[in-house]
């Protein structure tokens, strides 16, 4: 406690004197301290008013917005981290580096080869075959084409058959080593070029015979272990995909160069004034191939693609056949109601090809002539094309010889004369095929039959297969030159065969024009399954001919029929004096071949006539009571067995007796090819079956469908719905 004398005597004190430095330093600070709080604090004296409650929301919201941006990129950093590092660990266990004594990384997994897509334009090797080593060190280009590269979608496991293997390689190609076969012999891989050396266009040896071998002895679904073989690129830990394209941009359409020939439908002739129909036989079937195609892809087809008679001729037909080969075929005719004119009847003219057994078939001399240009580097065109074409060695016979051409910039032989028998080589050579380059069709044409004369059999199967895009733009490129060319090779004996690949580039009129005149056939390819039915389950039609130049002329009775038109071959007509003359060329039969023709008639009186009568009279039709008054028409088909030059003459009468009494009397594969030549004129968009809806279609076809074991009835069904759809459910 203090006292009161205490306070006292401090009151009592003199108080000190101020010190000058003193109050100095005191006022300096009291300054700077008032400086520093004016700078710092923006609110005015007194007391803040409190926020309103939409302010209150808003600072809650910033608030979190703020924890927010800065919480993220902490949570990634956290869960990037360990997965980049066990990335990497696993890398460097998968491939570690290789360190010189000087510290340098010499290899890495970027080095590793991998599988790849050829590049577009890809130059023919500069190196001939024989001489082709590999290269000892990679470069810092082949390393990044190696990591843009692109896989196949890899294909799920199905039973082991030759079509699901194919899918299986085709979906996992392999890196191997190069083949490096002897000198061209016969049975050999060739040094390619024009006169059998130099370079080979679009050949790239790395797959070896004894390689394929040992992949096709493997058990089904488990790879053949082939010696260093490299890992797949989808191994890589490093793989970068390339970013996708917004939803909202547009893709860019590729142009469509295909050539397609142009022709008008058929007119309705008179028979009094025109009575004869004269045409040759057409046993192609890519227009149907073209037509599914377009359907798949969701757009009609154009009308000039479609030729109804290769739609109606793409299905297999129950025709009776000839007895004996001692006659090629035998024609079948049958008069019905038509579906969609009741005042009109149609004359369905059927043949069907003697079916030559396996154990007669001749000898095959094969020369496989492959397009391997610059256009060619599509998933649907080489690629399908050597699976394609194993389906085909797989069906050959053992002492069948397999040769093969290719042609770009240049020609060149692959492979020289080989017996089927040697499996694996041919096979090996076909892998090896690579795209780049122009396209020098013409030579190539030239090469492979030079070849198939070196390996001639007589009385055998002597063909050229070409299979392309129709892209020939080195050469004679005019499809005239072309025509002629293939005119003086098939004197010779050497038929030509064309088949057809990929959309965008495809020359169709060219493939028409030297298959019609290779005494050939023309196909196309647009699935694995469609070469498995050209090239396997119709390997007799399309390799072995039984007939050559066949011609049909129908003479119709003006006195039973008004009117006629021929349904389809429009492309196919020939003039009237062109039936009796040899030296014009015409369609050939194969083993077993169906070849239809539909006329759509007019009988006398019906009132279903489309060209009015004459004012001044007409020609004179009476036949003054001749027997053959009451027949319909006169068949008349004129063919040249393979080995001849002289025709021979086939006649048949149409009457009464081949008529039935209503369209449901006639049989299911009358019945069926009658859809399929209703809807190829429905998609040509023709008068006649302007008001046949594609119902009546599909009606007609599925009372029809029949046992239909490969589904090819099945699917154009489906393709009648997709056309129903796109053209408006009309």
């Amino acid at each position: 406690m203090v006292d009161d004398n205490e306070l006292e005597r401090l009151r009592d004190l003199a108080i000190p004197a101020s010190d000058g430095e003193a109050k100095a330093r005191a006022l300096a600070a009291a300054m700077q301290a008032f400086d520093l709080d004016e700078k710092n604090s923006t609110a005015p004296q007194g007391t803040s008013a409190g926020l309103r409650l939409t302010e209150r929301a808003q600072k809650l919201w910033r608030d979190i917005m703020q924890r927010k941006l800065i919480a993220t990129p902490a949570i990634t950093a956290l869960v990037a981290l360990p997965i980049a590092g066990y990335a990497a660990f696993e890398m460097l266990k998968e491939q570690p580096p290789v360190i010189t004594g000087n510290g340098k990384i010499t290899e890495t997994l970027a080095d590793k080869p991998v599988a790849q897509k050829p590049a577009p334009q890809q130059p023919a090797i500069s190196e001939p075959l024989a001489a082709a080593p590999a290269k000892a060190k990679k470069t810092d280009a082949d390393a990044e084409t190696r990591t843009n590269s692109q896989m196949l979608p890899a294909t799920p496991p199905k039973p082991a058959t030759e079509v699901d293997s194919l899918l299986k390689q085709e979906a996992t190609p392999e890196a191997e080593p190069a083949l490096q076969p002897a000198p061209a012999e016969s049975g050999q891989l060739a040094t390619g070029g024009k006169d059998g050396v130099g370079p080979i266009a679009g050949y790239s040896p790395k797959r070896s015979a004894d390689e394929l071998e040992r992949a096709d002895k493997a058990p089904a679904g488990v790879a053949a272990a082939s010696p260093a073989s490299p890992p797949a690129m989808a191994d890589s830990k490093l793989m970068v995909q390339p970013a996708p394209m917004p939803a909202d941009q547009r893709q860019p359409q590729e142009e469509n160069r295909d050539r397609i020939e142009t022709f008008k439908t058929n007119p309705v002739h008179e028979t009094a004034q025109d009575p004869v129909s004269t045409f040759s036989i057409d046993v192609d079937t890519a227009s149907y191939s073209f037509v599914r195609r377009s359907l798949k892809e969701g757009t009609l087809p154009d009308p000039d693609t479609v030729r109804v008679e290769e739609m109606i001729n793409y299905f297999p037909y129950g025709w009776k056949g000839p007895d004996s080969a001692a006659t090629p075929f035998n024609s079948t005719v049958t008069v019905m109601p038509t579906p969609w004119n009741e005042h009109t009847k149609l004359m369905h003219v059927a043949i069907k090809g003697f079916d030559v057994k396996p154990a007669e078939q001749p000898k095959a001399n094969l020369v496989f002539l492959i397009d391997v240009s610059g256009s060619m580097d599509e998933p649907d065109k080489l690629p399908l094309l050597k699976s394609a074409f194993r389906l085909l060695v797989s069906k050959l016979k053992p002492d069948d010889t397999v040769s093969i051409v290719t042609y770009a910039g240049n020609a060149g032989t692959v492979l020289m004369p080989t017996q089927a028998a040697e499996k694996q080589k041919i096979l090996a050579a076909i892998d090896n095929l690579e795209p780049g380059g122009s396209t020098a069709g013409e030579e190539g044409i030239r090469e492979a039959y030079k070849l198939a004369q070196q390996s001639f059999v007589k009385d055998g199967v002597n063909r050229v297969m070409l299979a392309t895009d129709g892209d020939f733009n080195v050469g004679q490129t005019d499809d005239d030159d072309l025509k002629q060319l293939i005119e003086k090779e098939r004197k010779t004996g050497v038929f030509l065969s064309v088949f057809g690949f990929g959309r965008g580039n495809l020359n169709d009129q060219m493939m028409q024009t030297i298959a019609q005149n290779g005494n050939g056939t023309a196909a196309y390819i647009d699935t694995l399954a469609e070469a498995e039915k050209v090239l396997v389950e119709d390997a007799s039609s399309t390799l072995f001919t039984i007939a050559k130049d066949v011609k049909i002329q129908v003479e119709f009775n003006p006195a039973k029929v008004s009117e006629y038109r021929l349904v389809g071959y429009e492309t196919r007509a020939l003039k009237r004096e062109d039936f009796n003359n040899d030296r014009v060329d015409a369609g050939d039969i194969g083993s077993g071949h169906s070849v239809t023709a539909v006329y759509e008639i007019t009988p006398k009186g019906s009132g279903g006539e489309q060209v009015d009568p004459l004012r001044y009279g007409q020609a004179k039709v009476d036949n003054g009571g001749v027997a053959n008054a009451d027949e319909y028409a006169f068949v008349k088909i004129r063919y040249k067995l393979p080995s001849e030059n002289v025709s021979k003459l086939i006649t048949t009468p149409v009457t009464a007796v081949n008529e039935v009494s209503s369209f449901d009397a006639a049989g299911a594969d009358q019945r069926f090819s009658v859809a399929v030549a209703a809807f190829g004129q429905k998609l040509r968009d023709e008068d006649q079956t302007a008001n046949f809806g594609y119902d009546r279609i599909a009606e007609i076809a599925n009372a029809a469908r029949g046992a239909d074991p490969f589904g090819y009835r099945a699917e154009f069904l489906s393709l009648v719905r997709l056309a129903s759809s796109l053209d408006g459910n009309k």
